[in-house]
This record gives structure tokens, C-alpha cells and sequence, in this order.
């Protein structure tokens, strides 16, 4: 069992990798015997020590939320991780890719809370009630571990959030049938990637009603004006500086951002 100092240790570590862009050892490798439960220990110390450096916690992120990538990570359900402000970009941004380690990209839909919305005994029918509006989002996922990756590694890495673009047309939640948003991806020019929200345990509202109550159990609420990510759609597409990427949502508009 991982010892407080041990978990503010390997958090530590996490926010030095971030700081230096140079990957750490696997925490798994490190701590062979770490838990889920010991893994967002470490993800808690990491974000505690995030905010100290002046950060500021405005929304949550879900991941691993389609069965193939559960069996893959060797687990029943999803994992979550926090939204911190100071990695938000707008639509049309000009991001620096040597901000990241070893960045990745891929297409969600971002819930934007109109109420508090908290557990347990959450559905999908209170997240849509809850909901203030839902709008296009492209996710920047970043590891600051080295590979291979296990489960734990990514849990205490903060679901490995790397940065938020948004943008594109905001609806609410009953303007659109939330199931069937399709979307492409393409890098300079080229798709590389298409999906469709129902991907996301067949509702993408089913996302965040699952991470209402498990958060729930932590004493944790979903609040009004937060951001709640509710997972990809599409395959992660790898990012690199020069690229330009063009993700188009249909009736719902498009974002494009480039890394420089």
C-alpha cells in the first residue's frame, strides 16, 4: 500500500515531467502493487499540486468510455480526471506543440453545466435537465509517462488531459439528438478520423451520469458553469509541430486548430 509521501512523491514527479517535457518511469514500474484507488490518490496530489502553482480546476474529464478500450485497459469502466484553466484554447488557436510531451488529439463533445449536478442515483435524463448547453470540443490528451502504459499509469497522470480546444455551435441538450453527432477529423487536409457520439456508452449524457456518481462517493458535485468532457469518439490521432487539424461536427460547425 502506497504511503501519503509516496503518492505526494510520484505526483511530484508527475509535475516535473510536465514542467522539464521529459517523460518519467512508469509509476507502475516503480510500484508494481499500486491500485485504482491508490493510482487517483496520486492523480489528487498531482492537481493539489497543480493548483498551488496557481491553476484552477473548472471542469472534468472522462476516458476510456467505449468497450474496446476498456478491454484493452483491463477494466469494467471508465476513468476521470480534472480540467484545469490554464490549458484552454479557443476555435482557431495556434498552439505551441513543445508544450507537450507526446500529444495526441481527439473529437468529444463538451456538456457545459447550467446546475449542480451530483450523485449517486444519476441518468441521463438528469444530465440533460442539468445541462446548460453541449458544443464541440477537441481533446489534447499528453502522457508524462514513458510507455508501455497500464490503466494505473493514466488514472494518476490525470487521465492524461493535456489541454481543451472548444468552439463550433453550442446547442441545448434537447436542440439535438445528442446520440447521433457525427464528426470528422483531418490533418492537413487529409481525414484521418470519423465517429459518431453514440460511441460514447451509447449516450454521451451516459458519460457524465456515471461520473456524477462515482464522484459522488468522494464527496465531489458536477457544478453549475463547469465543464464536463464525456469521452472520444474518434481514434487518438498523433500531434506533431506544423500540423493543422480541422475536426467538422456537422449541423453542430467546426473547430480548427494548428501546433507550431
Amino acid at each position: 500500500m502506497l504511503t501519503e509521501e509516496q503518492s505526494h512523491q510520484a505526483a511530484e514527479l508527475l509535475v516535473e515531467a510536465e514542467r522539464t517535457r521529459q517523460r518519467m518511469p512508469q509509476l507502475s514500474m516503480l510500484h508494481p502493487e499500486i491500485t485504482l484507488d491508490e493510482a487517483y490518490r496520486i492523480q489528487s496530489s498531482y492537481v493539489r499540486q497543480r493548483l498551488d502553482g496557481g491553476a484552477r480546476i473548472v471542469g472534468h474529464k472522462i476516458g476510456l468510455t467505449s468497450r474496446a478500450m476498456q478491454i484493452a485497459a483491463g477494466i469494467a469502466e471508465p476513468d476521470y480526471g480534472c480540467i484545469l484553466d490554464d490549458r484552454l484554447f479557443r476555435d482557431g488557436s495556434q498552439i505551441s506543440a513543445a508544450m507537450f510531451l507526446a500529444p495526441k488529439i481527439e473529437v468529444e463533445l463538451a456538456f457545459v453545466m447550467g446546475e449542480d449536478l451530483t450523485g449517486p442515483g444519476c441518468a441521463v435524463h438528469d444530465v440533460l435537465r442539468a445541462t446548460e448547453f453541449v458544443m464541440p470540443a477537441l481533446e489534447i490528451i499528453d502522457f508524462r509517462t514513458e510507455p508501455p502504459l497500464v490503466v494505473t499509469d493514466t488514472i494518476a497522470d490525470n487521465a492524461a488531459f493535456g489541454a481543451l480546444v472548444t468552439g463550433g455551435r453550442i446547442v441545448r441538450p434537447y436542440e439535438a439528438d445528442l446520440r447521433w453527432i457525427g464528426a470528422t477529423l483531418s490533418r492537413n487536409g487529409v481525414i484521418e478520423e470519423s465517429g459518431v457520439s453514440a460511441a460514447i456508452m451509447g449516450h454521451p449524457a451516459a458519460g457524465i451520469a456515471w461520473l456524477a456518481n462515482k464522484l459522488a462517493a468522494h464527496g465531489v458535485t458536477l457544478r453549475r458553469g463547469e465543464i464536463v468532457l464525456c469521452g472520444s469518439f474518434t481514434r487518438a490521432v498523433d500531434v506533431v509541430a506544423g500540423d493543422v487539424f480541422h475536426a467538422d461536427f456537422g449541423r453542430l460547425g467546426a473547430i480548427g486548430v494548428s501546433f507550431v
